[in-house]
C-alpha cells in the first residue's frame, strides 16, 4: 500500500521524503524494524519510542510517524510525517491497513467497571442463536468460529484490534462484539471505529492511580465516550452515575433496569437452584413482555441479562433466540458452577476488587440465608512477611491469619455482626530426611527437634485457648495437617510415614480449646 493511501484520514504535516512509498507494514515496536515498514513512535508512560527512530531506520524502515521533533540527519532517506497524536494516527493507519473491516460488520461495544465480560458472552450466546456470526474480544479472549485465543489487554492495541477484525471478517463473521475498556478509549485503541450498539453495564470506582485515570470523574468521562460513537446506546438506567456519563452524547438511547423508567425492565426475579444449577428467573416488561430464564445466579446477572436482551431487541432478534442464548450461556470465571458432587457447590469466579467480591457475596447469601460465609480467609497480621492489608468489613467473620507468637495486634476480635476466626495460624516446619518431596522445602519458621516443634504447638494453641476465653474468638484453623510439595509444616510428612509431633499432647490441648468454645 502506498503511504499516501495509508495516511487516509490522518492529520499530518510531511516534515521530509515522499509519499509515494511502497509501506508492507505498521509497527509500534522498535524490536520488528524490517524494511518497507512504517515505525510508529509513541510517547509511552514508561518510555518514548522516538529514542529508537534512528536505530529502526538503520534496520530498513522506510518510514516514520512521530508525535514531536526528533533529529532528521539521524533518519536519512526515510519519510518522516509529524501528528499531533501518534497513537490516534496509528488507529487509523491500522484501519486503513486491513481494509477498515469493521466497517463491513455489525458493531457492538460493551463498557462499564462490572459485568463487561458476562454481558459481552450473554450478547454473543444470543445471536449465535439467531443465526448470527459473531467475532468477540475481551477480558477472556479473542473468540471467533471455533477459535480461541489470549489477549493481553481487555481491548487490545489498535493495530491488533483492526488485524483481528480483520480475521473476523475472512473467516466469514458478521457482527463484532467487544468489550472497550476505559484504557482502550483514552489510549486511542478504538479510534476510529464507529459502533452500531453502545453498551453501558455499571460504574464504580476502578483504575484510578498511577498510569491509569487521575480521578473517577476522569474514569467515568472517558466511559462516555462511547456513547459519542454509537449509533445506538443501550444503557443502565438505574446506575446512579449514568445520567453524568451520558453528558453530550450523539446516540440514540434505549435503556434497560428495574426502575419504571426503564425501556426494557424487569420485576421481581426469582432465585433457582438445584445441585448442578444456579441461576433467575424474571419477567420482562416495558416495550415487551416476556419471560426470561438465566444460567446465571443473582442480581447481577438480571442486569447482565438485560442489557443482552435489550441488544437483540434494537437488533430485531427472535424472541426465541434470546430465550435460548441467555438459557445456555456460561462465562468461565464468572460465577461458573463446577460440577464436583451433589453434597456441594463450588464456584469459581474472578472477583477482582471490593465491589465485586461484596456483589458476589451478597448474590450466594440470597441463595442460602442460613449459610455462614468466610467473605476472606484472610487478612494477614505478619509484619515481617507481608503488608497488612487490613480488614475488608464482608462477610460473617473478622478473618486473620498469622504465623507466629500470637501478639496483640494478631488477635481477631468479633464485631456486632460478625464471629472472629484466626484462618490460619502456625506454619512450624521440621525437616525429617527421607520423608520429604524432593524440592526445596520451607516453612514460616523451622523447629530443631520433634520435642520443641510440639511444646511450640501447645503454647500456640494455649494461647488460642485465651483468645477464646478473653477476646472471643470463636474459630482456628492450623496452617495445613499433612506436607504439601514444598511447605513442611503439617502434622505428618509428606508420605504419612512419619508423625512430626507428639500426638497425644497435640490431643489433649486441641480437647482443651474445643471445651473453651463450647463453655462460650
Amino acid at each position: 500500500m502506498k503511504l499516501e493511501q495509508l495516511l487516509e484520514g490522518v492529520s499530518y504535516t510531511l516534515v521530509q521524503g515522499s509519499l509515494e512509498l511502497d509501506i508492507e507494514d505498521i509497527i509500534y515496536d522498535s524490536r520488528k524494524a524490517a524494511p518497507g515498514r512504517l515505525f510508529v513512535c509513541i510517547v509511552g508512560t514508561q518510555r518514548d519510542s522516538h529514542d529508537y527512530a534512528a536505530q529502526c531506520v538503520a534496520d530498513g524502515v522506510t518510514a516514520l510517524v512521530v508525535q514531536h521533533d526528533i533529529d532528521l540527519s539521524t533518519v536519512p532517506g526515510a519519510a518522516v510525517l509529524k501528528v499531533e497524536s501518534s497513537r490516534y494516527a496509528l488507529a487509523l493507519m491500522s484501519g486503513n491497513l486491513f481494509g477498515n473491516p469493521s466497517r463491513r460488520m455489525t458493531m457492538i461495544g460493551v463498557t462499564g467497571t462490572k459485568g463487561k465480560t458476562t454481558t459481552t458472552h450473554m450478547i454473543k450466546s444470543v445471536l449465535e442463536a439467531a443465526g448470527r456470526k459473531v467475532g468477540m474480544i475481551g477480558t477472556n479472549g479473542i473468540y471467533f468460529l471455533g477459535h480461541h485465543q489470549e489477549t493481553a489487554n481487555t481491548t487490545p492495541e489498535s493495530y491488533e484490534l483492526q488485524k483481528t477484525f480483520r480475521e473476523f471478517l475472512d473467516a466469514g463473521c458478521d457482527t463484532a462484539l467487544m468489550e472497550v475498556s476505559s484504557q482502550g478509549l483514552m489510549m486511542d485503541r478504538v479510534a476510529g471505529i464507529h459502533y452500531d450498539i453502545g453498551v453501558f453495564t455499571n460504574l464504580s470506582p476502578d483504575h484510578i492511580g498511577p498510569g491509569e485515570h487521575k480521578t473517577f470523574e476522569e474514569y467515568r468521562s472517558w466511559k462516555g465516550q462511547l456513547f459519542k460513537r454509537c449509533t445506538t446506546g443501550v444503557v443502565n438506567i438505574d446506575d446512579e452515575n449514568t445520567e453524568a456519563l451520558l453528558e453530550g452524547h450523539t446516540c440514540k438511547l434505549v435503556t434497560y433496569g428495574c426502575s419504571e423508567k426503564a425501556d426494557y425492565r424487569a420485576g421481581t426475579y426469582q432465585l433457582l437452584r438445584t445441585h448442578d444449577f444456579l441461576g433467575v428467573q424474571f419477567h420482562v416488561s416495558g416495550k415487551d413482555d416476556m419471560d426470561v430464564k438465566v444460567n446465571m445466579p443473582g442480581e447481577f446477572s438480571v442486569y447482565n441479562a438485560l442489557a443482552a436482551l435489550t441488544v437483540g431487541k434494537v437488533l430485531g432478534l427472535p424472541d426465541e433466540a434470546i430465550h435460548e442464548g441467555l438459557g445456555r450461556c456460561v462465562v468461565k470465571g464468572r460465577v461458573e458452577l463446577v460440577p464436583i458432587s451433589r453434597k456441594f457447590t463450588i464456584l469459581l469466579d474472578y472477583a477482582h476488587n471490593e465491589v465485586s467480591t461484596e456483589s458476589l457475596l451478597t448474590t450466594l447469601r440470597a441463595y442460602d440465608p442460613h449459610r455462614l460465609v468466610n467473605g476472606m480467609s484472610g487478612y494477614n497480621y505478619a509484619p515481617g512477611y507481608r503488608k497488612a492489608y487490613g480488614d475488608p468489613g464482608n462477610g460473617d467473620f473478622v478473618d486473620m491469619h498469622h504465623y507466629g507468637k500470637i501478639e496483640p495486634g494478631a488477635i481477631a476480635k468479633p464485631d456486632e455482626r460478625r464471629a472472629a476466626s484466626l484462618g490460619e495460624f502456625g506454619g512450624k516446619g521440621l525437616f525429617v530426611r527421607g520423608h520429604m518431596w524432593p524440592v526445596r522445602n520451607d516453612a514460616y519458621e523451622m523447629m530443631i527437634n520433634s520435642g520443641v516443634l510440639t511444646d511450640t504447638y501447645v503454647m500456640m494453641a494455649t494461647e488460642l485457648e485465651q483468645m477464646v476465653n478473653y477476646f472471643g474468638l470463636s474459630t482456628a484453623i492450623y496452617t495445613q495437617t499433612t506436607d504439601v510439595e514444598h511447605e513442611i509444616n503439617g502434622l505428618v510428612t509428606y508420605d504419612r510415614r512419619v508423625e512430626k509431633m507428639n500426638l497425644d499432647k497435640v490431643r489433649e490441648i486441641n480437647t482443651s480449646v474445643i471445651e473453651a468454645t463450647r463453655r462460650k
